[in-house]
């Protein structure tokens, strides 16, 4: 199947926000398991990496090990691309965005000297102790 598609074809787009070196580690391992699977582009932005890849399937799969194993916020969306004129069929892409939860590995933490903590999980909302 790889030899058929063209370099830049992908049918879904993997969105990983912040940036993250182990979650990038963690994808790639993913593709390599996957024969059938490849990631067409790799852009890195500055405030997180999107992977294009060949599979709607694995990139919903991948997404929910994501939030399995690493503790973060799951966003799926599609988008109709085109329409396959032989079959009769919608085709979409689909986006997967992973946003990964910053207070997940440390709840309390320093910034300036100052002790941080998380109050209940939601984002924006901390205290000074």
């Amino acid at each position: 199947m790889r030899n058929q598609l063209h370099a830049d074809y992908y049918q879904a787009k993997i969105q990983i926000r912040p940036y993250n070196e182990e979650i990038v580690r963690f994808i790639n391992n993913q593709v390599r398991k996957d024969k059938n699977v490849f990631v067409s582009k790799i852009l890195r932005y500055k405030n997180g990496v999107d992977f294009f890849v060949s599979s709607n399937k694995f990139a919903r799969i991948v997404g929910k090990k994501l939030k399995k194993s690493f503790k973060g916020e799951l966003i799926e969306s599609v988008k109709l691309h085109t329409r396959d004129r032989i079959k009769s069929k919608n085709l979409y892409r689909v986006t997967v965005c992973f946003r990964l939860n910053p207070f997940e590995k440390s709840p309390n933490r320093q910034v300036d000297g100052a002790q941080l903590r998380n109050n209940s999980g939601v984002h924006g909302k901390e205290e000074k102790s």
